[in-house]
């Protein structure tokens, strides 16, 4: 962990670049959007174009719109009223993007998400042909959680999580988080005057959390631990994350240049396999599977499948093809992956050799709980 960066920064030479600026910075303190600052995150996305960059814009601020456009002072708790808040809100969003960069000749798009649309691989793969397809279009696409049919078992949550999701599919090759803050520091520096800030680090450094704080915003959603979180499921991508301040001049552009600003969070682990990739970034799994000592170390340094014998407690209700998460005796998950058998058939085959499968339960579909094929280690 650096307080002074001494290589060139990966963004100057970055040509495709996920953007996620916060509500903080594109609404006028919750009270619907501030088009000014709306029209100069287009022009600087407008000048990374021109440095043949190509650009993903996740935008918040749907819901603070709608709240205005409604004339509510005070965001709504209730799921109807938020996601009645996002659709009115959305029409304004897209119209006030469509405005700004219609300014620099380019065109926009609106993509809406929610985590089902992710987690369902044939809709996670025509995701991202057309967003690859509108991207050689020259078209900026503008992202958003889908607020408005989104649920608690559908939801993101946050637009910070939505953005490593969004680089992952299009893999980009940074992630740029603007907020309201310079960047991470080693501690709280609202309370602890000696924090300082950390300029660049490993992003699966574990330290990280641990310096990371709540919200900030009583806005938006996401604090530095969403913040940090998204980092690290970008950099299994491949991608590397910038957390920098939204306040900066220019600040896109420079960072582009190669001007160190803010925190950089550095993509050093292997970059997982598309397919593996698409498994990691489950946020929601259908059930668990609590493995012994000798299977998780089967999973994490043999690159075994798993095996019924294996697993000792199964928890939740699921189907054959499903998505699962893999826990140790210390409830780690450890790993996650397309489950062969649903959890009444894998409840009958716990601690059983492959070979007796049949015999328990009358036939055997694969040999395997989890093919190695389709799991992923985490």
């Amino acid at each position: 962990m650096n307080t002074q960066a001494s290589t060139v920064s990966p963004l100057k030479t970055a040509r495709r670049f996920v953007v996620k600026v916060g509500s903080s910075l594109v609404t006028n303190q919750g009270q619907g959007l501030d088009h000014a600052a709306l029209a100069l995150w287009a022009g600087q996305i407008a000048q990374l174009r021109k440095m043949n960059r190509e650009v993903v814009l996740v935008s918040s601020g749907a819901i603070a719109e709608g709240m205005q456009r409604l004339g509510w002072t005070k965001r709504p708790h209730a799921v109807n009223e938020l996601q009645a808040a996002a659709a009115v809100g959305q029409m304004g969003l897209a119209q006030a993007y469509e405005t700004c960069f219609r300014q620099h000749s380019l065109l926009t798009s609106q993509i809406l998400l929610t985590h089902d649309d992710l987690a369902d691989r044939k809709r996670y793969l025509n995701a991202r042909s057309a967003l690859r397809t509108l991207l050689q279009l020259g078209v900026i696409p503008v992202i958003n959680e889908n607020d408005t049919v989104a649920t608690d078992e559908i939801k993101v949550g946050d637009n910070d999580t939505l953005g490593s999701l969004v680089t992952n599919l299009v893999e980009a090759d940074v992630m740029v988080i603007l907020t309201d803050q310079t960047g991470l520091f080693s501690a709280d520096p609202r309370r602890n005057p000696d924090a300082t800030l950390v300029t660049e680090a490993d992003a699966s450094d574990p330290a990280l959390e641990k310096m990371a704080g709540g919200a900030g915003s009583s806005i938006g959603k996401g604090g530095m631990l969403t913040k940090i979180t998204a980092a690290q499921r970008a950099a299994r991508g491949g991608a590397h994350t910038q957390i920098a301040s939204g306040h900066e001049p220019d600040v896109l552009v420079r960072l582009a240049q190669g001007e160190r600003i803010g925190t950089l969070l550095l993509a050093k682990s292997a970059t997982l396999a598309a397919r593996k990739q698409w498994l990691a970034d489950h946020l929601q799994t259908r059930g668990r599977l609590m493995l012994d000592a000798g299977a998780v170390k089967a999973l994490q340094s043999g690159g075994k499948s798993l095996l019924p014998i294996g697993v000792h407690e199964v928890a939740g209700e699921f189907e054959r093809g499903e998505v699962v998460s893999c826990y140790d005796e210390a409830s780690r998950e450890i790993a996650r992956g397309l489950v062969n058998y649903s959890a009444s058939e894998t409840r009958r085959i716990l601690r059983t050799p492959s070979s007796e499968i049949e015999a328990k339960l009358g036939y055997v579909g694969e040999p395997e709980l989890i093919h190695r094929d389709d799991l992923v280690v985490l």
